[in-house]
């Protein structure tokens, strides 16, 4: 009988797409990686230090697992997780829109699928967590819009405007006009904002507001994971340099942001592609003026980037070792016994290129024609990469409008 989980993380490294069960059973390939992790999550979980946490490595190294790693060990730590891979759809230097999407890839400790709203259906009127999270809303954030809507949204007997107001939280922000007209209709006052709210300006109070939520919701913190922090670089030079700005402050956050960890994954080859080749350092200075905070928070960053750890390339004895586990969930999933010593799988996959990916999938090719044919042909999945140790990004204007 085929074990069910073991033929999922077969197909999962067949074709290459990253998994949660594959980062689960290939992290302790990367002790020091997964230890750093830890203590980026026990500070953020234990002592409220909330900040980020970049780390690099080569294409095909294992930075998408490395991130499945984090995933894992923040829900069994009972934190909520977003994850989210950076692009045109989730710009960072965009953060309202980099919400939205976050708050449609966030998972609940012992949850089957994403989503949270299950909880803000918890805020009722009258519910102690409503009570807590306007009072908070009134005092401790920039605007006092999600004061406002938490009034409406909690007393309001309409379902369809109840639903929107809950789709505000996750991202898809209703006009200030709904709000004031249901909290008038409810109370019978009217909802004086304190300032008109404006998505590019009072961002932040959604990210504040939810850390503070989740907590309170009984959980132990927010880890947020961004894979391919790399595609910052297709962007033009203001975007790059605005993205840097916006990774700052989650570097670094404000107090308000609550016990919650930040992680970036980008391709080592970013140092030199971005930051040396198209002189961000001098970008920096040139666009925001020397000693300024913004030219400081960018340049901080372009050296968090350039000091980052690094996802190593595995040793001959490393690889072995995973290709013994590939073996072993190879066995379990087909139901078979493979007559064969890693060392050997080693060898007809040597071949094939330097990256782990490679090696990996012509394990599983070769494992694949011993349980079908009970012999072994020629290994060709290294020649369908047309390897490269490094992702390029393509040169682009360095000039670009303003959005």
């Amino acid at each position: 009988m085929f074990d069910y989980n073991a033929r999922h993380i077969i197909e999962a490294l067949r074709s290459g797409v990253p998994s949660r069960e594959v980062g689960e059973y290939f992290s302790e390939s990367r002790p020091g990686m997964r230890s750093r992790i830890e203590g980026r999550l026990n500070a953020a979980r234990e002592g409220n230090k909330s900040g980020g946490m970049i780390f690099t490595g080569r294409y095909g190294e294992g930075k998408t697992h490395m991130l499945h790693t984090a995933f894992n060990l923040a829900l069994e730590n009972h934190m909520v997780v977003s994850m989210v891979s950076l692009g045109k759809e989730t710009p960072i230097d965009k953060p309202w829109e980099l919400y939205r999407r976050l708050m449609a890839n966030t998972w609940l400790p012992g949850a089957g699928q994403p989503g949270f709203r299950e909880k803000i259906e918890e805020m009722t009127s009258g519910s102690s967590l409503a009570t807590e999270m306007s009072a908070y809303a009134a005092t401790e954030l920039e605007t006092n819009r999600l004061y406002f809507l938490l009034q409406a949204m909690t007393r309001t007997q309409d379902e369809e405007e109840r639903a929107l107001f809950m789709a505000d939280l996750e991202g898809d922000f209703v006009s200030p006009q709904l709000i004031k007209k249901s909290y008038r209709r409810i109370n019978g006052k009217v909802a004086k904002f304190n300032e008109t709210f404006s998505k590019t300006r009072h961002w932040a109070d959604y990210y504040f507001f939810m850390s503070h939520f989740f907590r309170r919701a009984g959980y132990d913190g927010w880890a947020i994971l961004l894979d391919e922090a790399e595609l910052i670089g297709r962007m033009g030079k203001k975007t790059r340099l605005k993205s840097c700005l916006r990774i700052g402050d989650f570097l670094k956050p404000d107090p308000r942001l609550e016990n919650t960890a930040v992680f970036l994954a980008f391709s080592a080859s970013y140092q030199e592609d971005v930051i040396e080749k198209r002189k961000e350092f001098q970008n920096a200075l040139e666009l925001y003026g020397e000693g300024t905070e913004e030219e400081k928070t960018a340049t901080a960053v372009l050296n968090a980037i350039l000091n980052a750890p690094e996802l190593s390339p595995l040793s001959r004895d490393e690889v072995i070792q995973v290709l013994r586990d590939i073996e072993q969930f190879h066995a379990l999933a087909y139901d078979w016994h493979p007559d064969i010593p890693a060392e050997e799988i080693y060898r007809a996959t040597e071949a094939g290129g330097y990256l782990l990916r490679t090696k990996l999938r012509g394990a599983i090719e070769l494992l694949d024609q011993l349980y079908q044919y009970g012999e072994v042909g020629n290994i060709r999945i290294g020649r369908l990469d047309d390897e490269s140790l490094e992702e390029e990004l393509p040169d682009l204007p360095e000039e670009e409008p303003e959005s």
